[in-house]
């Protein structure tokens, strides 16, 4: 899936670039490479480009500039490298636009995994896609519409939009504090318990199919089909 996406990567470490761009081409994608922000925007301008990977340490503009200027022109998706126990640097990077970050150290297969959901959620949203049927759950996009077993299954408007957010990044697991970030008004006061509370009564109202939405125990959560 994506092997024909075109992904721009943004680091001034060239030990790092050189190791992303090897397991990028691994995986069949176009890869084009910046080491600073000016030569990237040049890039965007010249290139067709689906994804950027952006470290946001650099000299001179650094990847929050860059993601900034991206987003005044641009909606491609974003994926922010950050420092581990920068939990600032993640919600500032999140509230600038990006679509996902990852940690470092960071193991290069999970990178490929992220780089693959976010392209995954962006095709979907792209395209005419209405119905997404997994055994039992099918899900109508354009009315909302969630049904189990052919009866409507009545979710609020944040357990609608966890349930999708899990399903397109199906197999992936996402901490709690990521799905706060992500679909919660990261400025309001909410905790994790938040993220537990909207999982449990999701998994009770999907009855059977409640089984697809799992606990990675000490993780966070994920959707997979387990048939």
């Amino acid at each position: 899936m994506n092997q024909a996406a075109h992904v721009l990567v943004v680091d001034d470490e060239q030990e790092l670039l050189q190791l992303v761009v090897t397991y990028l081409k691994n995986e069949e994608y176009v890869v084009y490479t910046a080491t600073d922000g000016h030569e990237a925007l040049q890039t965007l301008e010249q290139q067709s480009i689906d994804l950027v990977i952006l470290d946001i340490m650099m000299e001179g503009m650094d990847g929050f500039e860059l993601c900034k200027r991206i987003r005044t022109t641009s909606q491609i998706p974003v994926v922010m490298l950050t420092a581990k126990s920068s939990e600032d640097d993640r919600i500032r990077g999140l509230k600038l636009g990006a679509d996902d970050y990852v940690v470092k150290p960071f193991s290069p297969r999970e990178l490929m995994a992220r780089v693959e959901a976010v392209l995954r959620r962006m095709n979907v949203g792209q395209t005419d896609v209405n119905k997404i049927e997994i055994a039992e759950l099918v899900i109508e996009k354009n009315g909302r519409k969630v049904f189990v077993g052919g009866h409507l299954v009545n979710l609020t408007r944040k357990e609608y939009d966890l349930l999708v957010f899990l399903l397109e990044s199906s197999g992936q697991v996402f901490t709690r504090d990521h799905l706060l970030m992500r679909l919660w008004d990261i400025d309001h006061n909410k905790t994790a318990r938040t993220v537990d509370t909207h999982v449990k009564t999701l998994r009770l109202k999907l009855q059977t199919a409640g089984r697809f939405i799992q606990t990675v125990w000490g993780v966070g959560y994920k959707f997979e089909d387990p048939s």
